[in-house]
C-alpha cells in the first residue's frame, strides 16, 4: 500500500521519536549527575524519564510500522530488527535497526529489572549510550538529507545530548569534592 500520508506518518513518528530520545537521554544524565538523593524530585524524574522513553516507545513502533506497510520502498519485516537486510540505504537502515535492536533489548530487561541482578540490568542499561548516536546517525542520512527543517532537528538534538553528555562526564562529582574536603581536614 502506497499513501503519501503513510510516507509523512512515518517520518513525522521518526522525528517525534528522535525528540523524546533526546529528553529520554536528557533527564537521564541530569539525573545520574547527582548524588543518589531520595527524594520526591528525583522519583518524578525518574517517573517523567520511563514516561518519556515510553512515549518515545510508542512512536518508534508507529515510525517502523508505517515504513514497512508504505511500499513505496519495500524494506521486508526482517530489515527492521536485522542490520544490513534492507536493500533500501541498506547502512543507514541498519543504523536504526541496531538502535531498535537495542531498545527492544533495554525495555525487555527494564520489565525484567526486579528479576535480574542489578549489576547486569546496569550494564546492559549502558548499551542506550550507543542508541543516541545510531538514531542522529539514521535520522540525518536517511530522513534529513533532503530537507532542512529535519536537518535542523537531528542536529540540534545531536548537539543538545553531546553538550549535556559532556557536562556530565567532565563536570565535577559533588561527592569527589565533598571526600576531598574530609580528607583535607586536619585531625586532632
Amino acid at each position: 500500500m502506497t499513501s503519501p500520508w503513510l510516507w509523512y506518518l512515518s517520518r513525522a513518528a521518526g522525528v517525534v521519536s528522535l525528540i523524546l530520545l533526546t529528553l529520554v537521554v536528557l533527564l537521564g544524565l541530569l539525573t545520574t549527575a547527582h548524588p543518589r538523593p531520595h527524594s520526591a524530585a528525583m522519583a518524578v524524574a525518574m517517573g517523567v524519564h520511563r514516561t518519556l522513553a515510553l512515549g518515545m516507545t510508542v512512536f518508534l513502533a508507529v515510525h517502523v510500522l508505517t515504513a514497512l506497510v508504505d511500499t513505496y520502498v519495500h524494506l521486508g519485516w526482517w530489515s527492521a530488527v536485522v542490520p544490513f537486510a534492507s536493500g533500501y540505504r541498506r547502512e543507514w537502515v541498519a543504523l536504526g535497526a541496531m538502535a531498535f535492536d537495542i531498545l527492544l533489548t533495554l525495555n525487555l530487561t527494564s520489565l525484567l529489572r526486579h528479576r535480574l541482578p542489578v549489576r547486569v540490568w546496569r550494564a546492559v542499561h549502558y548499551l542506550s549510550y550507543a542508541i543516541a548516536p545510531l538514531a542522529v546517525v539514521h535520522a540525518l542520512t536517511t530522513g534529513a538529507p533532503d530537507n532542512p527543517v529535519l536537518l535542523g532537528v537531528a542536529a540540534t538534538c545531536a548537539a543538545a545530548m553531546v553538550a549535556v553528555a559532556a557536562w556530565r562526564w567532565l563536570g565535577r562529582n559533588p561527592d569527589t569534592r565533598r571526600r576531598a574536603q574530609i580528607a583535607a581536614q586536619e585531625w586532632s
